[in-house]
């Protein structure tokens, strides 16, 4: 009676979209002003796993929060960005967990610390905590940028001890390798001043990451490398069993790799010193970790050919992933940038729906593809530390749009966890 005035049909529909919500993102929606807990983040075969399911990751670069929060006029940008990345059901940001030697050092010298900025990371990690984002810490830099190897080299030529003047007796100096080893052991034993948990024991972050970048090109046989990955990873293993750990390599294949031919962007690739599947295969790794830029690997700009590399070059490593490494994926840097020959914000928007298809498809099928992160994210006011990749996401609703239904995606896969369910019943009932 009631359907044949048309009533029912919507009422049914309603309901069958309530349905939906319900089971894709279970019956516990958290209180957003209570406290937010989390899990420790663990490894079973090719997939991360919190409590029992699978977890693939949604995730951005926001490299500056430490830096940021060490002065009282720009330390609301921690939370704003956190809080950001959890409206739009991002789960994961990577950051860095250093500072050597430059302004605003952490490390102000070897084992010498500066304790403002000690206590403005205790903050990052406190707000991601908060906001129910965990974080992938990155210890050093392969590049000059907040110190990097090039700081530890000179610390050492300036005490005397130093070998070498080149930058990658980072990797096999003693006194430096006891550099850093006491650098790390300080990091991961630092009780937060906020939470009054040691780093080690808090689930809020999600991995360690030893270097970003990793580069040897003096040895290009990749021996130096690998040893150091092993000592080091071995090193935070014995401090640390709680928390993941992978080394921050670009991907690229070495020169004992057949894929060296056919999946290198160029042939210059294959003589830096690392390789993906060598180094990636440690035992004391976790998980692999691939970056994503096309523009300033390659000599060839043209869009669709970035577009079908990045397509290749994940595909691969995905297979490696499967069929190899036996490991996760994690693609934890990609972007184009806006100094390319005709750049506009669509082409951006295909480089990224792309990769966040991939891994999507991936997760679908239960492969080793684990996630991915933009670089990067900022918020308003930001522009001197913008790079050429740098968005603030939600200026632009086509790639707002794009990060957000990823988010949708993957929860309708694993479901949402506790620290998402509240602002994924936003998200994905707008898009219902």
């Amino acid at each position: 009676m009631v359907g044949g005035n048309g009533v029912l049909y919507p009422i049914i529909g309603f309901v069958f979209c309530v349905a939906f919500i319900y089971m894709s993102f279970g019956d516990l929606w958290i209180d957003i002003h209570g406290e937010t807990k989390l899990s420790f983040v663990e490894r079973n075969g090719t997939q991360f796993m919190v409590d029992g399911r699978p977890f693939y990751i949604n995730g951005w670069n926001s490299y500056w929060l430490m830096d940021h929060g060490v002065d009282e006029y720009s330390r609301s940008r921690i939370s704003t960005m956190l809080q950001a990345g959890a409206k739009m059901g991002l789960t994961v940001c990577r950051t860095w967990a250093f500072n050597d030697g430059a302004y605003n050092a952490l490390q102000v010298s070897p084992g010498q610390f500066d304790e403002r900025v000690f206590r403005s990371l205790d903050h990052v990690i406190a707000e991601a905590r908060k906001h129910g984002i965990r974080l992938i810490l990155s210890l050093v830099n392969n590049l000059q940028a907040f110190g990097g190897k090039t700081q530890y080299v000179q610390w050492a030529w300036e005490e005397g001890v130093g070998l070498s003047a080149s930058n990658d007796s980072f990797f096999y100096d003693p006194s430096i390798l006891h550099y850093f080893k006491n650098y790390v052991k300080t990091v991961l034993t630092r009780k937060n001043t906020f939470t009054g948990i040691e780093y080690r024991d808090d689930p809020t972050i999600l991995a360690w990451e030893l270097i970003n970048e990793p580069r040897c090109m003096t040895d290009a046989s990749g021996d130096t490398l690998q040893d150091w990955i092993e000592e080091m990873s071995t090193f935070v293993k014995a401090i640390d069993r709680k928390h993941l750990l992978t080394v921050g390599l670009e991907g690229f294949y070495g020169p004992k790799n057949p894929k060296r031919l056919t999946v290198n962007p160029e042939f210059w690739a294959a003589d830096l010193g690392s390789d993906f599947i060598r180094n990636s295969k440690i035992s004391t790794v976790d998980f692999a970790s691939v970056h994503i830029y096309p523009d300033h690997w390659s000599h060839n700009q043209d869009i669709e050919y970035k577009l079908k590399f990045v397509s290749k070059w994940m595909l691969s490593h995905i297979e490696d992933g499967d069929e190899e490494l036996k490991k996760p994926v994690m693609f934890t840097e990609f972007g184009l940038s806006t100094e390319n020959k005709d750049f506009n914000p669509s082409q951006r928007d295909r480089f990224y729906k792309v990769i966040l298809d991939i891994i999507y498809n991936s997760a679908k099928r239960s492969k080793s593809g684990a996630g991915t992160f933009v670089w990067q994210f900022l918020v308003e006011g930001m522009e001197k530390y913008n790079d050429d990749f740098g968005i603030v996401p939600w200026e632009r609703p086509s790639t707002y749009r794009l990060f957000t239904e990823q988010s949708c995606r993957l929860a309708r896969i694993q479901g949402a966890f506790p620290s998402q369910k509240e602002h994924l019943k936003k998200l994905c009932w707008q898009r219902r």
